[in-house]
């Protein structure tokens, strides 16, 4: 079937058609993939129209741009999760605006968000800073508030502001102990599914579970400023920070290990506590 021009200005290409006009030149074909979606596939006509485009683009050898269809229809699509674009912000020492310039830039130039703006990182770190999943103590802890929303605080909080009539002259900020332990163990949550998992446990055992934690307090350097006309700033930062060593439960009479840290003196499972700008003498 060759279709005759008769007259009038020379037949235009699809992809140069309004919106309108391509619905009214594939009216017919869609009428067709419709009824092959209904007949068969269960009236799912995006996933007909998709896996048609893939084999066309396959059968022209056009492989990369197959792919990245493939990745959309698969659920994983050409851009980074907005966890990983954190991770490697952080990673890579890139401050907010040196981020947002690269993220601009990559999607300028390639034409697809590739990286995650700002604010979905954000969110993404709102989830694994502490203060974001509530909790209860059982009991209740004694003069420590029942609120769990509780994020950076000011390191001195609750502190006098002098140790044996030694005026404290820090600059600190810190989480609540218990928000960055519950912080921590959610974090850990699939480890210790598994490891339940493995050692033949049913993963809805509520405990008791019985966490051992190191606690350390490590020196980060020297901070002070060797020059410029800013305010005076402690010259050593201090960080305490505590790793998750192993986590027990109880099964019939016994403790059963459904975790233990593989490198307890990694960096990468220190959980940060407080950062602390202090003078040496101090």
């Amino acid at each position: 079937l060759v279709h005759i021009n008769k007259g009038g200005r020379p037949r235009q290409h699809l992809l140069s058609l309004t919106r309108r006009a391509q619905k009214h030149r594939l009216r017919e074909l869609k009428m067709k993939v419709k009824e092959f979606a209904d007949k068969e596939e269960g009236g799912d006509v995006k996933s007909v129209c998709l896996t048609l485009f893939l084999l066309a683009l396959r059968a022209r050898n056009e492989h990369r741009q197959a792919d990245e269809l493939e990745a959309i229809m698969q659920g994983r699509g050409s851009g980074l999760q907005p966890a990983v674009c954190l991770a490697i912000r952080v990673n890579t020492f890139l401050s907010c605006s040196q981020y947002h310039k690269m993220y601009r830039t990559v999607k300028a130039i390639t034409g697809r968000q590739i990286f995650q703006p700002l604010h979905a990182l954000r969110n993404a770190e709102k989830v694994l800073l502490p203060g974001y999943h509530p909790f209860e103590w059982q009991p209740p802890l004694k003069n420590v508030s029942s609120s769990t929303d509780v994020g950076i605080i000011d390191g001195l909080s609750g502190l006098s502001s002098s140790v044996d009539d030694y005026p404290v002259d820090t600059i600190a900020k810190r989480f609540r102990y218990d928000s960055a332990l519950v912080s921590a163990l959610m974090d850990m949550e699939e480890d210790i599914l598994e490891g339940m998992r493995s050692q033949d446990l049913d993963d809805y055992l509520n405990g008791p579970f019985t966490v051992v934690v190191k606690e350390s307090c490590d020196g980060m350097g020297d901070v002070s400023e060797k020059h410029g006309s800013g305010p005076a700033v402690p010259e050593k930062a201090v960080r305490f920070s505590f790793t998750v060593m192993k986590i027990t439960i109880v099964h019939g009479s016994q403790n059963v290990k459904v975790f233990e840290e593989a490198k307890p003196n990694s960096e990468l499972c220190c959980k940060p506590l407080c950062l602390m700008l202090a003078d040496e003498s101090d």
